[in-house]
C-alpha cells in the first residue's frame, strides 16, 4: 500500500481529497500547514506528496524547495496542488515539481488525481530501477 503525504489547509478539500485516496487503497498521511507539513515527512516518509501552493505558516513553494533540498526527502515526488492557472508550472518544475493538479479537476471527479498519482508514480519507479541499473 503506497503512503501518500497531503498537505491541504482547507479541511473540506483535505478529507474529499482523503476519502478518494482512502478508496483507492492508499494509505494517507495529513498536514494542515507548510511547517506542520515539513515535520510530518520527518516522522513518516511518503511515497508521494500532494502539496498545496497555498498554505498558512510557510507556503507551498517554500515547502516544495525544503523538500527538494533535503537529502533524506529529495526522492520523494511532490505533484503540485493548485486553483491557480499553470503561469508558475516552469519554475516549479526547476524546483522540483513532478506533476500539477488543478482543485477545481478534484471536485469534479477523482479520475484526474488517481491517473495522476498512477503517472506520477510510475515514472518514478521506472527512474530509480533505472538508475540501479547504471550503478
Amino acid at each position: 500500500m503506497h503512503k501518500v503525504l497531503l498537505i491541504e489547509d482547507i479541511k473540506s478539500m483535505r478529507n474529499a481529497i482523503e476519502r478518494i485516496l482512502t478508496k483507492a487503497g492508499y494509505r494517507v498521511v495529513v498536514a494542515g500547514d507548510g511547517e506542520e507539513a515539513l515535520h510530518t515527512v520527518q516522522q513518516s516518509i511518503p511515497d508521494v506528496i500532494l502539496l498545496d501552493l497555498m498554505l498558512p505558516k510557510l507556503a507551498g513553494q517554500e515547502v516544495l524547495k525544503a523538500l527538494k533540498r533535503n537529502p533524506a526527502t529529495a526522492h520523494i515526488p511532490v505533484i503540485v496542488l493548485t486553483s491557480l492557472s499553470q503561469k508558475n508550472e516552469h519554475r516549479l518544475r526547476s524546483d522540483g515539481a513532478a506533476g500539477f493538479l488543478e482543485k477545481s479537476d478534484l471536485l469534479n471527479s477523482p479520475g484526474p488525481l488517481l491517473s495522476t498519482l498512477s503517472e506520477v508514480m510510475d515514472d518514478h519507479f521506472r527512474q530509480n530501477r533505472a538508475a540501479a541499473f547504471r550503478v
